[in-house]
């Protein structure tokens, strides 16, 4: 009897990608599995069937040959499991396939990384820290406190009660895993009884019911450095959580938030600073005196006729740049302050300047009232 096609046993175009043809073998392969369909042999030949069809056409120096030759490709040591390049044994590399695609379906998969106690990595924590902008320029070490899994005192993290010790699996023989028959193919699947693991605990300790490990907060000490921006992670090996029965810790991530400060803003390493400065500083000119971060002082000149917006940049005197010996740079943004609660004599005095004011005085605005005529005069024409 005449093989099928292999395309038509996927019910795929000849012209699918590997992405088409990895979705039609998994929606075949999971209807006709032996699993789903005991004792069916016909459902057992058609999830063998799509098992070659795949493995010839999942790689492309195989379809190539198939495309050109068709099962012709592949004869000489009955299909594609014996031909050039191919591997001896068919068998095996169907069930790496049918491993990577199906390890939940089929128990979990082979269970890679594990065996031995069954020692699992701790989980990751996160700790979130709130600093003042002050602490992320100058830098700080801190003490936290972290509630978290650590290692059982009494069993040293082996989840045994204290004088005894876990024994090898008797369902895998330590292996954690085991095989089992489906039809053709024969499956390698997590052990059921120790759960991958390897071993098993008799008796499980107190103190800690058998996990190796009991909930206990911990004091750590935390170094920022100077420069740290907001959100900034800090990442301190093995003081997460404590693992399954002597298994390595997992990490503890700090995430740095940085606390808005009343004076200045910041953009990377530069600092901004908003100062106020009275109409007549900012017409005749004068100075003012403004902060630092670092908490010293400097004078900065204002010259005269400065407008709301103009900045003035101080070198050197922003962010510590991290894990390096640069600065970033303070701009002083002049925000030009309008007199308010005026008394006779201020608001007689203000009139007459007003008065003696020309286009000279207050260029910005005559400029723009001239333009604003000339809008109107053309609206009319």
């Amino acid at each position: 009897m005449a093989k099928r096609d292999y395309y038509e046993i996927l019910d795929v175009a000849r012209d699918a990608d590997e992405k088409e043809l990895k979705a039609a073998f998994r929606k075949l392969a999971m209807k006709y599995h032996p699993d789903r369909n005991p004792g069916d042999s016909e459902a057992e030949k058609k999830f063998k069937e799509i098992g070659e069809a795949y493995e010839a056409l999942k790689d492309p120096q195989k379809r190539a040959a198939y495309d050109q030759y068709g099962h012709a490709a592949f004869e000489g040591g009955g299909g594609p499991g014996a031909g050039p390049g191919f591997g001896q044994d068919f068998a095996s590399s169907m069930s790496d396939i049918f491993d990577d695609l199906f390890g939940e379906f089929m128990g979990g998969g082979r269970g890679r990384g594990r065996g031995g106690a069954g020692a699992g990595r701790g989980s990751d924590l996160r700790y979130n820290m709130e600093i003042s902008l002050e602490e992320a320029y100058r830098g700080k070490s801190a003490q936290i406190r972290v509630p978290s899994a650590v290692a059982c005192a009494s069993c040293k993290g082996s989840g045994a009660k204290p004088g005894t010790s876990a024994k090898a699996c008797a369902t895998c023989a330590g292996a954690g895993k085991v095989h089992a028959s489906q039809g053709f193919f024969t499956i390698e699947r997590v052990c059921p009884a120790c759960h991958g693991r390897g071993q098993v605990i008799e008796n499980p300790c107190p103190d800690c019911s058998g996990s190796g490990r009991v909930t206990k907060e911990r004091t750590l000490s935390v170094n920022i450095p100077a420069g740290v921006e907001d959100g900034t992670r800090i990442r301190l090996a093995g003081e997460g959580e404590a693992g399954l029965r002597g298994g390595p810790a997992g990490d503890l991530y700090i995430f740095l938030a940085i606390r808005p400060h009343e004076l200045f803003q910041r953009d990377g390493a530069d600092l901004f600073c908003r100062v106020p400065i009275s109409m007549t500083t900012a017409a005749m000119g004068g100075q003012v005196e403004v902060p630092t971060l670092e908490g010293g002082r400097t004078r900065v000149k204002i010259p005269d006729g400065t407008q709301t917006g103009k900045q003035f940049r101080l070198r050197g005197k922003g962010m510590p740049v991290l894990r390096s010996s640069q600065f970033g740079d303070m701009y002083i943004q002049t925000v030009v302050e309008t007199p308010r609660n005026l008394n006779r004599k201020q608001k007689d005095l203000l009139k007459q300047f007003e008065a003696a004011s020309s286009a000279q005085t207050h260029p910005e605005s005559a400029g723009f009232f001239a333009r604003v005529k000339e809008f109107w005069d053309g609206m009319g024409d």
